[in-house]
């Protein structure tokens, strides 16, 4: 029986220069190709999204006859826009790995980690000329980020970089609900002036055959269970691993699930505090990407989140963590 670790023993340290070479895409879509994508038919703007993305890996072509004239200029960015689990992160890796080149797939806050991290100029340096820079999970929270983002995309764009990008809210709406976004609309409108955008509709395919609940279990077979597979497993207090996010930055949230199979959650309670909730859900996020299992025991952790969180300007996040901690309690992909 291989031995139970703690996740509160785990405190990575990663670097710029680290971050970037981990900006790919996660382990569940290192496959992903337009022809994996499976459009529901009861949804024609998935199909059609799926063509939209196509068109645009092949980027602009010429038009006209022996003198051919470049096509109309076409915006230099893709906003793909749509519900939690409809397949635009799949879409998304699909058309990094069509494209050629130099190339980055993160989520929006590794991009702004690599800033932190490095600089903005050298962060510029270095993404500066890759051919396509995908940017999963756009979503501004606060007015430096939308600062910092705008004036990145500027540069990026400006060296012929293209940009791809996902989100639960359109880029005009970015920042609606978190902050003061009328004074931030200069920046707001500029990003989304680089994209157009796709709306994708649909259900959640995590959600669309099982039943709608986290499954629990009693604290003593949380460590017995965490151990089924050949992976590395751990197994701590719920309250302990939300002390542990606080000393660790979102950006090592991926160093920190590296390797393991199986996260043992013991005593799940209702998360109250705002900060708290958003740590836990950049959490989860990398649990999906890297599809680490999750056991737990206590509340169930489709009720985690209070319910005024539901009902502020974090609720498609907390509705989109809420869908991934179904999937990762039950099985379901």
């Amino acid at each position: 029986m291989t031995t139970v670790g703690s996740l509160t023993d785990r405190a990575p340290a990663v670097g710029g220069r680290e971050l970037a070479a981990q900006l790919v895409p996660p382990r569940q879509f290192a496959d992903a190709s337009f022809s994996s994508y499976r459009p529901d038919a009861d949804y024609p703007s998935q199909a059609e999204a799926l063509a939209a993305v196509q068109r645009f890996a092949e980027g602009p072509k010429p038009t006209g006859g022996l003198f051919r004239r470049k096509a109309p200029a076409s915006r230099p960015g893709v906003y793909l826009d749509g519900g939690f689990g409809v397949g635009k992160t799949h879409l998304l890796a699909a058309l990094w790995h069509a494209a050629n080149g130099r190339k980055y797939f993160g989520t929006f806050i590794e991009y702004t980690a690599l800033v932190g991290a490095l600089g903005f100029a050298e962060a510029v340096a270095l993404l500066r000329g890759a051919s396509l820079v995908a940017i999963d999970e756009f979503e501004l929270d606060d007015p430096g980020d939308t600062m910092v983002m705008s004036r990145l995309l500027g540069e990026l764009v400006a060296s012929g970089t293209r940009i791809a990008a996902t989100s639960n809210t359109p880029p005009n709406a970015l920042g609606e609900g978190r902050f003061a976004a009328a004074d931030f609309l200069r920046e707001i409108h500029a990003l989304a002036e680089r994209f157009d955008t796709i709306r994708i509709d649909g259900l959640d395919y995590r959600r669309r055959d099982i039943e709608g609940h986290a499954r629990t279990v009693d604290d003593s077979e949380v460590e017995r269970l965490v151990q089924e597979g050949p992976a590395e497993h751990t197994s701590d207090r719920f309250d302990d691993v939300i002390a542990h996010l606080a000393t660790v930055h979102p950006s090592r949230y991926v160093a920190l699930v590296d390797g393991l199979g199986s996260v043992g959650l013991r005593g799940v309670r209702v998360l109250a505090d705002q900060t708290e909730a958003l740590r836990f859900v950049a959490f989860v996020d990398r649990l999906y990407d890297a599809q680490v299992r999750l056991v737990a025991s206590g509340e169930p952790l489709d009720s985690v989140f209070a319910a005024d969180m539901l009902a502020g300007g974090y609720r498609k996040k907390y509705l989109r963590a809420i869908s991934r901690l179904i999937a990762l309690t039950t099985g379901s992909d």
